[in-house]
C-alpha cells in the first residue's frame, strides 16, 4: 500500500487514476480546484486519504496545497496530472503569469519543491511537447502574440524537462514524464481517438509498481512503453536554464 497524491483528480485522467489506485488498495490523496469541485468527489471521497483544495493558477493557493499535503504526511508518490489546454488568451493569474504556464508548469515545479520529497514523481506531458521549442526569455508570453496551441506545447515541453531534470538531480527519487495520449476527457474532447483506460494506466503503474522497468528513473512513457522525448527535454543545459527561469518566476528554488 502506498500513499499517492494526484493533482486534478475531480475528473478525467486524474479521477480515473485515483479510482484505479484506490481499488488496488492504495491510500490516495485527492485534489480539487475549489470546494465546489471537491463536492464532485463525494462518491469515493470516503475511501480516499483526504482531499486538498486549491487553484493551481494561484501561487498562494499552490503553496497551500503543498502545506495541506505535508500535513497529511509524506507521500510515496505524486502524480502531477492537472492541466489546461484551450485557454483563449494569456489570462493572467493573480501573480500576472500566463494561466497555461502557471497550471501546466509553474504549479508542478512549485509542488515538487514544496511537498516533502516522495519516492516517485510522475508528470503528465503530451506528445505535443515535441513542437514546443520556444524562447525561454519569453516563457511567460509577455512579448509574443498569444497562441493557445503553442503555449500548451511549450508548457508540456517544460514539464517533461522538469521530470528529467529531477531524475538527473535527485538520485533517491524515481521521476518520469508520461504522454497519456489524446483521450476523451473534458480537455481532450469527446472525439479523442485514444483509450481512456490506457490514458491513466501508465501513471498509476509508475506510481505503485515494483516492476523492474517501472523503477528505473528518467523515463518518458506512452502507454507503458518508454520512448525518446524531444531532444531539448533531455538536454541538461536546457534543463538548467529552464530551472533557473522557473525559480525566477516563482521565487522557489528546486535544486
Amino acid at each position: 500500500m502506498a500513499f499517492i497524491f494526484i493533482t486534478g483528480s475531480t475528473d478525467g485522467l486524474g479521477r480515473a487514476a485515483a479510482q484505479a489506485l484506490i481499488e488496488q488498495g492504495h491510500q490516495v490523496v485527492l485534489h480539487a480546484r475549489s470546494q465546489q469541485r471537491a463536492a464532485t468527489l463525494a462518491d469515493f471521497a470516503s475511501r480516499s486519504a483526504g482531499i486538498v483544495v486549491g487553484d493551481l493558477r494561484s501561487a498562494v493557493e499552490t503553496r497551500s496545497i503543498a502545506d495541506q499535503v505535508n500535513a497529511i504526511g509524506r507521500m510515496d508518490a505524486v502524480i502531477h496530472n492537472a492541466g489546461i489546454y484551450t485557454v483563449p488568451s494569456r489570462l493572467p493569474t493573480p501573480e500576472g503569469h500566463a494561466s497555461t504556464l502557471a497550471v501546466n508548469t509553474l504549479a508542478p515545479y512549485m509542488l515538487t519543491a514544496l511537498i516533502e520529497r516522495p519516492r516517485r514523481l510522475i508528470y503528465l506531458s503530451s506528445g505535443m511537447h515535441r513542437s514546443g521549442t520556444g524562447p525561454l526569455h519569453d516563457i511567460d508570453w509577455t512579448e509574443r502574440r498569444w497562441d493557445t496551441t503553442r503555449a500548451y506545447s511549450e508548457s508540456k515541453l517544460y514539464v517533461a524537462a522538469l521530470a528529467l531534470a529531477v531524475a538527473r538531480h535527485w538520485s533517491d527519487v524515481m521521476s518520469h514524464a508520461v504522454d497519456p495520449g489524446w483521450v476523451p476527457t473534458r480537455m481532450g474532447g469527446a472525439g479523442a481517438p485514444d483509450d481512456l483506460e490506457e490514458g491513466h494506466r501508465t501513471q498509476t503503474w509508475l506510481a505503485s509498481s515494483d516492476d523492474p522497468s517501472a523503477i528505473v528513473s528518467g523515463g518518458y512513457w506512452y502507454h507503458r512503453k518508454r520512448q525518446a522525448p524531444a531532444a531539448q527535454a533531455s538536454d541538461s543545459a536546457f534543463q538548467d536554464q529552464l530551472m533557473a527561469r522557473l525559480a525566477d518566476l516563482t521565487g522557489v528554488s528546486l535544486f
